[in-house]
């Protein structure tokens, strides 16, 4: 068996952090400290439930807009059916995504929790 060098392996290391660093400012997150999203906690770390209320509230705006484009065209301010209809459809786009998401974390927190320690 061969011996490991600690300071190839220490090489090796800084090259593998170079290059994720390379490919992340190349997909526009910035490097070390970038976040997805926009979404950050204190000290830079991604904030989970940050990101879950964003998404909600993009959901909840999303809702507000199809409801106020259908009572304008039901008022006959608006004769764009196709408008109306597509903002209906990612309004229940949205809120079809945000029941998936809820049932998969609750799956996933009844696993945890049934989970023998």
């Amino acid at each position: 068996m061969s011996t490991i060098d600690p300071s190839r392996l220490l090489q090796m290391r800084s090259s593998i952090l170079n290059q994720n660093q390379a490919l992340q400012r190349a997909a526009g997150r910035g490097g070390i400290g970038g976040t997805e999203g926009g979404v950050e906690g204190a000290g830079g770390t991604p904030d989970f439930g940050a990101a879950i209320n964003n998404a909600l509230q993009q959901v909840n705006a999303q809702q507000t807009k199809a409801s106020e484009i259908t009572e304008a065209y039901e008022r006959g301010d608006t004769h764009d059916i196709v408008s109306v209809m597509i903002e209906r459809q990612k309004a229940s786009l949205g809120f079809e995504t945000t029941l998936q998401v809820r049932n998969k974390l609750l799956s996933a927190y009844r696993d945890i929790m049934n989970m023998p320690v």
